[in-house]
């Protein structure tokens, strides 16, 4: 790395679950599948210039606590967003405040949902509470649904504000009314591309990007709003996918195959629609000539059952709800790696810090994945890995994945022979299933 203080890009899409990556056909072996025909280069030539870690897992499967466990470092048990209906602790330390503290510009777009519970964004994107967590640039919209239920009659943040002054914003409002509780409901809306929000986005962080002082490093973090649900895309965006076929759910049940595959095509796209961008923001910063000292990081909050077990979103612990993406394309570090460590989301906190030169000792749940970036054998090595939600917490080690629930028999999975889990083998396992308790123990231990 060069002396001066990198750039840090975090590309940060909501709801791209992890198995839906360019990876070949042995990590998707693993998972289970065939090689998707997914269209990301802009993606695939991070891999190539960074490290991949597959076997990442989301703090919590939903908006408010995954961001609030990044923000942190601290795990869901820890970081005081127990659901979206409780905005982030103003005073809880973030490693946005400690690049800030360290002379870091500290910018973001999009969807930043840490104030989800408060229906206001700023007609520019722009609320006190950004800067107290340690924002000094900020352009925050509203999520697909927070932004219909806030503002069809009267905008209450930057796209719906958009939407309204350019004559657009009934377009918006018919279309997500007509997918509203209808999973598979995947015609194309009628705003243009322009208009469509992941592009708006990507925009504001250019425009945002060309406002950074050269002789500052900068930081900045990019929400898209997709791949989310509904699956709303641009007749543009749909015409390459039209003839696509994609493999059908894991237990899909008697769901309806053709509607199914219009699905995920809409998913599809919006993810190449999302990597069109990055490559435009990438753009941008290879034109500042900064392109040989900024880290980039690609992951999402979590991830999207696209039908598997008949189910859709997000929420629960099976694997396409917790597991995501993550990338890391480091300048002087190592390059085309994949590693197979177990990664948490919040371990992102304390790497992005220590990529940085600094040191945040309040992320107390986050482990640095640096040394694994410089290549050092058996370096971040976790027993295990967990998330939650609510009433229920996961733990998944390097054989085995248990679900604790309230009121309900433990479940355990063998994700080395059935990556899908779809079969409970609690019963049989006894032994498994003691172990794995004992990383519960220590779990609500450390949770005290």
């Amino acid at each position: 790395m060069n002396k001066k203080k990198p750039n840090i890009l975090l590309l940060f899409p909501d709801q791209h679950r992890g198995d839906w990556m360019p990876y070949d056909k042995e990590i998707m072996h693993e998972f289970g599948m065939d090689e998707l025909p997914l269209k990301m280069p802009n993606i695939e030539k991070l891999m190539e210039n960074g490290v991949t870690f597959p076997r990442t897992v989301t703090s919590s499967p939903l908006c408010a606590p995954a961001r609030a466990c990044l923000a942190s470092g601290l795990r869901y048990d820890k970081c005081n967003v127990s659901d979206n209906n409780v905005d982030y602790p103003i005073g809880q330390k973030t490693f946005y405040n400690v690049l800030k503290d360290a002379g870091y510009n500290v910018g973001g777009v999009g969807k930043f949902d840490v104030h989800k519970k408060t229906s206001w964004w700023g007609l520019d994107g722009w609320v006190e509470q950004l800067g107290q967590i340690g924002f000094t640039h900020a352009i925050d919209n509203e999520g697909k649904w927070d932004a219909i239920r806030s503002g069809s009659d009267e905008p209450k943040g930057p796209y719906m504000k958009y939407l309204h002054d350019s004559g657009m914003v009934n377009i918006h409002i018919d279309d997500m009314n007509a997918r509203r509780r209808k999973p598979l409901y995947a015609k194309c809306t009628d705003l243009p591309d322009e208009a469509y929000c992941d592009n708006w986005l990507s925009q504001n962080a250019i425009t945002m990007l060309s406002k950074f002082e050269k002789q500052k490093p900068w930081f900045l973090q990019v929400n898209f709003t997709g791949p989310h649900y509904p699956w709303d895309v641009t007749q543009n965006m749909k015409e390459s996918w039209k003839n696509v076929g994609f493999s059908i759910p894991n237990s899909m049940g008697d769901m309806d195959k053709d509607a199914i595959n219009s699905v995920r095509q809409n998913y599809a796209a919006m993810l190449q629609n999302i990597d069109k961008n990055i490559g435009l923001i990438l753009d941008k910063v290879k034109d500042r000539g900064e392109l040989d000292n900024t880290v980039i990081i690609y992951s999402s909050d979590h991830g999207e059952m696209l039908g598997d077990f008949e189910k859709f979103g997000k929420n629960i612990y099976l694997r396409g709800s917790v597991h995501i993406p993550l990338v890391i394309s480091a300048p002087g570090l190592q390059k085309n790696c994949i590693r197979k460590q177990l990664v948490e989301l919040q371990d992102l906190t304390s790497t992005i810090v220590s990529l940085a030169g600094c040191d945040m000792p309040e992320a107390k749940d986050s482990i640095s994945l640096v040394p694994v970036l410089k290549g050092v054998e058996g370096a971040v090595k976790r027993q295990y890995i967990t998330s939650g939600l609510k009433d229920w917490r996961l733990i998944c080690d390097e054989k085995y994945k248990a679900i604790f629930k309230c009121d309900e028999k433990i479940k355990l999975f063998d994700i080395q022979e059935d990556p899908w889990e779809n079969n409970d083998i609690a019963e049989e396992n006894p032994e498994a299933v003691q172990k794995i308790s004992m990383y519960l123990d220590d779990l609500i231990q450390g949770a005290r």
